[in-house]
């Protein structure tokens, strides 16, 4: 495994590590892997594996009501069923617009907790973290953004995201499309998109600029960036996966340095393997 660690040092953060994984096993990492930091949103994408077990369960269906009048379970994973940022207030129709909301995903993870009988925390951990082995990941607040989480669990919820273990290979490729591929709608922190295609909970790149993987990543790759200074994303045409945590918040350094740190990955390891 290649040490990384020089690979942050011209960030303008404090503390950063950054982590890059194939389908089989870690290929580099940065420094102190296994120190935790809270992921923010990257926290939904482990709300949308947790969802797809769930399918696969029969616990719910993606078509079921769920939110608010009109919405679906789906609309509520994919952004689509127009409730605000922060709060319950429908700020657009159901499937109309792209509106990213943390309200949504909270809705959804209430949504399940009353069809498993398990509180989502529970849930959680038995259905991704246990499983996977992500010992150090935890759930301290809202599912939408307050997983706290390592590097190293970060790659081995990387690499169940290049070769599925805890489900269906069709069934994460179903979550990993776009859902409503037709809808405009703003990326937060960054600025609006049309279309601006997500799965279910995964942001999707497509033909996004700017962007904050690399300009090199595929149009398929999918993941998320998180407000607290995250990434993590999956790139399936080349069987890569990076992660990042810093302690500095996303702003306009993290557009400066991690299309660079991904386009340094691509180069570096897409051809390894």
């Amino acid at each position: 495994m290649d040490d990384l660690s020089a690979w942050t040092h011209d960030w303008p953060v404090g503390w950063a590590s950054i982590g890059v994984t194939d389908a089989a096993s870690t290929l580099g990492a940065g420094p102190d892997p296994d120190e935790p930091f809270r992921i923010a949103s990257i926290s939904k994408t482990m709300v949308g594996l947790a969802a797809l077990v769930a399918i696969e369960e029969d616990a719910i269906a993606l078509d079921e009501a769920a939110g608010p009048e009109g919405s679906t379970v789906r609309h509520l994973l994919a952004h689509a069923s127009g409730l605000g940022f922060d709060s319950d207030r429908q700020v657009s129709p159901v499937g109309r617009r792209r509106v990213y909301s943390n309200a949504g995903i909270e809705r959804f993870c209430d949504h399940i907790a009353r069809r498993t009988g398990l509180s989502f925390e529970e849930y959680l951990h038995a259905a991704v973290f246990e499983p996977l082995g992500m010992a150090s990941s935890e759930l301290r607040g809202s599912p939408a953004h307050a997983v706290h989480s390592t590097i190293t669990d970060l790659l081995s919820y990387a690499r169940e995201l290049l070769a599925p273990s805890l489900v269906s290979t069709d069934t994460l490729n179903m979550a990993t499309r776009p859902h409503f591929p037709d809808l405009a709608g703003m990326l937060p922190g960054m600025t609006s998109f049309d279309p601006n295609p997500f799965g279910l909970t995964f942001e999707i790149r497509g033909h996004k600029h700017p962007h904050w993987t690399a300009p090199s990543n595929s149009s398929a790759t999918f993941g998320h960036f998180g407000g607290s200074g995250s990434f993590l994303w999956v790139d399936p045409e080349v069987q890569l996966a990076a992660v990042s945590i810093a302690d500095e918040r996303f702003g306009d350094w993290s557009l400066d340095v991690w299309p660079a740190a991904s386009e340094r990955i691509l180069e570096a390891y897409s051809g390894r393997r």
